[in-house]
């Protein structure tokens, strides 16, 4: 069995985690597939192990050969994407992440994350603290560039879908630090993915300060957050980096 140590205490079955690799990969691309060379090249993985395992995959029918040598995804992930849009809008789920947050930090805490093109508000929970922001409630969407959640998932997203939803989505002003000009919110995109957190001060609304963090591995479709007086925000930030970061890499 190719099992590779890294380190911990855990052993990692390569085979298995090259496939997730792969196929995450292939996720990722826009418009015709890519090659198992490019893979291959991308990856770091040997020419013939990528073959070897794209061959497996096409079987399983979780990728489809495409034009000459190209590769996408199967049909059989369908039911894998169905599954998990199912589960992820499981009442506990998200709840727990933000309850989680809110009892740790004492600050209202927030999933959201990609749905169908949106920006959206997953789940809330209300902080403990004795002056806390409110509740942002669940399904709410826009004013992504206004709100830490918003640039976090943005800084992850592909450049033509952070295109596409900026082409749709006016840079309304909420504030007076609300950022209104497109180039200069993207230099603040690239420095929040190369960061690995997102926070605003004061730019969705007066008085409060927000920060949010991937869920699991960057490029992630889903971030943690917690808004709270800008005050407090700025004295603790530190601390509520440290302690989303730890509840979301769970």
């Amino acid at each position: 069995m190719d099992t590779d140590y890294t380190g911990s205490d855990k052993p990692r079955v390569q085979t298995a985690a090259r496939t997730v690799e792969i196929l995450k990969h292939v996720a990722r691309q826009r418009g015709a597939g890519i090659s198992a060379k490019q893979i291959s090249d991308d990856l770091l993985i040997p020419r013939q192990v990528v073959y070897h395992l794209i061959h497996t995959l096409v079987e399983t029918d979780m990728l489809r050969k495409i034009g000459g040598s190209s590769y996408a995804l199967g049909f059989g992930v369908a039911a894998i994407a169905d599954g998990f849009k199912r589960q992820l809008t499981a009442p506990g789920m998200m709840a727990e992440l933000a309850e989680q947050a809110a009892k740790i930090t004492g600050e209202t805490a927030y999933i959201v994350g990609w749905i169908d093109g949106e920006i959206v508000v997953m789940a809330t929970a209300t902080g403990t603290a004795p002056i806390r922001a409110g509740e942002i409630a669940q399904g709410t969407t826009g004013d992504a560039h206004a709100r830490a959640s918003g640039k976090m998932l943005l800084s992850m997203a592909h450049p033509s879908e952070r295109d596409q939803y900026l082409s749709k989505h006016e840079l309304r002003k909420r504030t007076q630090n609300t950022m209104l000009d497109v180039e200069v919110l993207k230099r603040e995109l690239a420095q929040t993915r190369e960061r690995g957190f997102a926070f605003e001060n004061e730019e969705y609304a007066p008085g409060l300060s927000c920060l949010a963090v991937p869920i699991g591995k960057m490029p992630s479709q889903m971030v943690l957050g917690l808004s709270a007086p800008s005050e407090r925000f700025n004295q603790n930030l530190d601390r509520y980096v440290e302690r989303l970061k730890d509840i979301a890499k769970r």
